[in-house]
């Protein structure tokens, strides 16, 4: 399978290139007259400024439209309590930030009621698909490459898998991660508490314990912890849910009605998800384009030096694009990259 790619060159017209790449890829090829097209992105936390660019969101926005579909913009709440927790937050959120090309729908409802549990295959057995993206008819997954702490990257597979899932979907991702305190290490001061945004680990008789359900496994508590006494343990399962839940999300699509457009621009330490990005930890490489979300996720990891994400998370990202290619969704976990650029006309 051949991901298209165009390399980050602002020697040229990188719209005009990405134009070209659509073009060579048939990104539009899966909307058909009167699709809703829902066009899922990360708008990025309030405040984080290393998301796609809204210019980029405008010009796909309207080329469904030419096709013939009815864009709009969506992605789903978040579980931790921040700027797009709830749907009237997460929207104005989605303006700020410059996403007012198009209607902007929160894919899981007003606080993460709106879903459709499906089975699925993996690690997982089910999995709670957000209702706009299992009753839109078509899907243009738009992400943007970067680090993150528990996946080690976050690229289409995460998009998808995390990000088209209601609350409770990505509790139940985040819940495949084992958390275990050292009461040999720990020193009872409440750090752990303090950082937790849910304050869920409790001191009892001079320990920490965190016994909650609804810890979603961060890691925060076990990077604020002056001894080192918390460790999240089995990470690797965290990877394996974003694929399980990936197939079942792509499940409730027909074939075909799936496109994917990646930038690996502004390749950052941490996640979208945060208002601090960290630093940046690569050059600028390009946007790529592909119907599957193994092949355009392998295409980034091929062309990235994504050991630095595997040194700083232990984890091994290449982990979830080929448990996804496990699962059956299609794709190679090391496709032929064609390069599109206006020199090749």
């Amino acid at each position: 399978m051949t991901v298209y790619f165009t390399p980050w060159e602002t020697k040229q017209d990188l719209m005009e290139n990405a134009g070209l790449l659509y073009d060579e890829a048939g990104t539009f090829n899966c909307v058909a007259k009167g699709d809703l097209v829902a066009i899922k992105l990360h708008i990025g936390e309030l405040g984080n400024p290393n998301y796609v660019q809204p210019f980029f969101v405008h010009d796909i926005v309207q080329r469904v439209k030419d096709a013939g579909g009815k864009p709009f913009l969506t992605d789903s709440t978040t579980y931790y309590r921040a700027q797009r927790n709830n749907a009237h937050d997460h929207m104005l959120n989605a303006l700020k930030h410059g996403f007012g090309m198009a209607p902007f729908i929160v894919a899981d409802g007003l606080r993460g009621e709106n879903y459709r549990t499906v089975k699925t295959k993996g690690i997982l057995t089910e999995i709670e698909v957000a209702g706009a993206i299992a009753e839109a008819d078509a899907m243009i997954v738009i992400t943007h490459d970067k680090g993150h702490d528990l996946a080690g990257f976050g690229g289409a597979i995460k998009n998808v898998g995390m990000g088209c899932t209601s609350q409770a979907g990505k509790l139940r991702q985040h819940r495949t991660v084992d958390l275990e305190i050292d009461e040999s290490k720990c020193i009872g001061c409440g750090k752990c508490n303090e950082v937790c945004e849910m304050h869920l680990p409790e001191i009892i008789g001079d320990k920490a314990r965190n016994l909650s359900p609804k810890c979603m496994r961060c890691p925060f508590c076990r990077d604020n912890c002056p001894k080192g006494a918390i460790k999240l343990l089995h990470q690797e399962n965290f990877l394996r849910a974003l694929a399980s839940a990936t197939y079942g999300v792509l499940s409730t699509f027909k074939p075909d009605k799936i496109s994917y457009v990646s930038f690996a621009k502004d390749i950052t330490q941490h996640c979208d998800c945060r208002p601090d990005p960290g630093e940046t930890v690569m050059k600028d490489i390009g946007i790529f384009a592909s119907d599957s979300p193994v092949s355009i996720d392998g295409a980034f990891l091929q062309m990235a030096n994504y050991k630095i994400f595997n040194e700083a998370y232990n984890v091994d990202c290449m982990l979830q694009v080929q448990e996804a290619a496990n699962l059956g969704i299609k794709g190679d976990v090391k496709p032929k990259i064609k390069t599109i650029i206006t020199e090749d006309l």
